[in-house]
């Protein structure tokens, strides 16, 4: 299994990101060819001593990091990612990693 996960920084305008990204962004993420599964924090994202550093987090699962690897490749994945541009201006961290079940 393999794992994008995007931390999505504070955005000036909540509001409009939010918008933007469950209308716009999610659609696009969907049709990644290979994503098995998709996770998105929607109330406040917060660390163990409080406030956290993120407005809003990801998680998108698939088979490999080769799938993973291919989708954004993929003329879906340069739309998605063309879109950060459209409403994460504030910034975006993308990690990606394979995990094993244990």
């Amino acid at each position: 299994m393999a794992k994008l996960i995007a931390l999505y920084n504070p955005p000036e305008d909540p509001d409009a990101f939010d918008v933007h990204f469950r209308h716009t962004h999610l659609p696009l993420v969907k049709r990644l060819p290979g994503v098995r599964d998709i996770e998105i924090s929607w109330g406040p994202v917060m660390a163990p001593g409080g406030a956290g550093a993120y407005h809003r987090i990801a998680i998108y699962d698939f088979e490999s990091i080769a799938d993973l690897q291919e989708a954004l490749a993929s003329p879906q994945g340069q739309a998605t990612g063309a879109d950060l541009a459209n409403f994460a201006g504030a910034g975006v961290t993308l990690l990606v990693f394979e995990t094993e079940k244990i």
